[in-house]
């Protein structure tokens, strides 16, 4: 079957189709409205998303391996156990969005508001979180290991039994964090 063209994944969203499932690899679908759409294990792989409103889509076991969401507003969306290697989320709303058990290793989340996020058993090694919003954000049990979170913001986040060994945190802000169990070994500064 040969790949749908953007106007066939654009006419299927708008009818309210559920596009789980399918193969969108290298898509170009940025800024357009995708609120709420269901995108369930479908393979974004080197889509395109720039700035496309992705509100409240359902995402979980979705493939997003370098996917470009550079401004996207996944706001409330849901990715769990979703796979987003290396993809850029730089400047990315993802204020109460889920993505538990997400992988999320060498993601670009540079400047990202995860205010209220959940991020609990995510794995976000070496995960670049410079200047990221992660205000009072679930990271139990995340994997932050070599984490580059410089300036982030972890006020009242939610850290417990999280693996920080190896994250850079220079200038961090860890007021009202919960660390307890969190594993912190040589931290860098």
């Amino acid at each position: 079957m040969a790949p749908l063209s953007r106007e066939e994944i654009l006419a299927r969203a708008r009818r309210g189709e559920s596009l789980a499932g399918l193969d969108l690899r290298e898509a170009d679908l940025s800024y357009e409205d995708l609120r709420g759409v269901d995108l369930r294990n479908a393979n974004f792989s080197d889509a395109h998303l720039q700035n496309a409103n992705l509100e409240r889509a359902d995402l979980r076991g979705a493939t997003l391996t370098r996917a470009f969401l550079f401004g996207a507003n996944l706001n409330r969306a849901r990715l769990d156990r979703a796979v987003l290697t290396e993809a850029n989320l730089q400047d990315t709303n993802l204020e109460g969005a889920s993505a538990a058990e997400a992988e999320m290793s060498r993601c670009a989340l540079f400047g990202a508001h995860l205010v209220k996020a959940n991020l609990q058993n995510a794995h976000l090694c070496e995960a670049r979180l410079k200047r990221a919003n992660l205000k009072g954000a679930n990271l139990v049990g995340a994997d932050l290991r070599g984490a580059h979170l410089e300036r982030a913001d972890l006020t009242n986040a939610d850290l417990r039994r999280a693996d920080l060994r190896g994250a850079h945190v220079a200038n961090t802000t860890l007021e009202g964090a919960n660390t307890q169990g969190a594993s912190m070994g040589e931290l860098r500064t």
